[in-house]
């Protein structure tokens, strides 16, 4: 609570990284309810503009490297849940 919290997410494509490629992360919480987009990225990072995590979400990932990992600024134990990063580089998957 309190500290920025980094959540890793790390892929491999068998295909060439292009400006196609999107990163979705999704939340739930722990007491269930719909999951939400809170980060979209295709060539550019796109946060969510809505929601708990509205102004508390940057990228920090590298897509060029691999890696489609963001961060979280100001974490509440409210924020608790699952994080699901999804990465598609067409036609990989």
């Amino acid at each position: 609570v309190g500290e920025e919290v980094l959540l890793k997410c790390s892929f491999r494509s068998s295909s060439p990284i292009t400006e196609s490629l999107q990163v979705d992360w999704t939340y739930r919480p722990l007491t269930g309810g719909r999951m939400e987009t809170i980060f979209h990225y295709q060539s550019v990072p796109h946060p969510t503009t809505a929601g708990r995590f509205k102004d508390r979400i940057s990228w920090v990932g590298n897509v060029a490297n691999g890696d489609a990992s963001i961060a979280i600024q100001s974490p509440m134990l409210s924020d608790n849940g699952t994080f699901i990063c999804s990465v598609k580089n067409p036609p990989d998957v």
